[in-house]
């Protein structure tokens, strides 16, 4: 008789923050969150420009592309227990941010903002983040002032992430705004 256990997969940053309801996720959008060490990535995207120059001025402090394109994209992912790098390498622009963990929440580092996300999983095993506090050049930014983000995942087939991320600021107008697909490999 055999008594040995076999290993576990580590339980990844979104799997914590989320607990039970990771399990809701559809299987591309979990598989993907389910990633660890270093990953790539490959996929279509189609980027809109900001809708004005401060927007230009804002979407270059935090790394994100100035220009609206399509063309291919890649994902660069390290995931450690500790935090995730995610680099989006989009057609005319690379965008890094890091993402760690805050109880019950996704804390993202992304250029000169540091942004506070809640997790849940909605109809047909969709993500949704939702924006709960955002630091801007270390300064808390006020929530008359904080930016309406949208930032989905979903997914298609047995291998497609689909993704749509939007950020619209106040008086400024949008600031970044992508979507489109990633394909994520077979699970074990």
């Amino acid at each position: 008789m055999n008594d040995t256990i076999a290993p576990t997969a580590p339980v990844t940053l979104y799997q914590r923050v989320m607990g039970g309801d990771f399990d809701r996720l559809s299987s591309p959008v979990a598989r993907f969150h389910r990633l660890a060490g270093p990953q790539v990535l490959h996929g279509q995207v189609q980027v809109q420009a900001p809708a004005s120059l401060l927007g230009r001025v804002l979407a270059w402090g935090l790394g994100a592309p100035q220009q609206a394109g399509q063309g291919a994209i890649r994902f660069e992912l390290d995931a450690t227990p500790g935090a995730e790098v995610w680099t989006r390498i989009f057609p005319t622009r690379t965008m890094r941010s890091t993402l760690r963990e805050a109880p019950g929440f996704v804390e993202e580092h992304m250029g000169a903002a540091r942004l506070l996300f809640g997790l849940s999983a909605v109809e047909c095993g969709r993500l949704e983040m939702r924006l709960v506090r955002m630091r801007f050049l270390g300064l808390p930014c006020p929530r008359w002032l904080q930016p309406a983000i949208v930032a989905r995942e979903t997914g298609q087939g047995d291998d497609e992430l689909h993704f749509e991320v939007q950020a619209t600021v106040p008086w400024i107008g949008r600031v970044v705004a992508y979507q489109g697909h990633l394909r994520v490999p077979a699970g074990p």
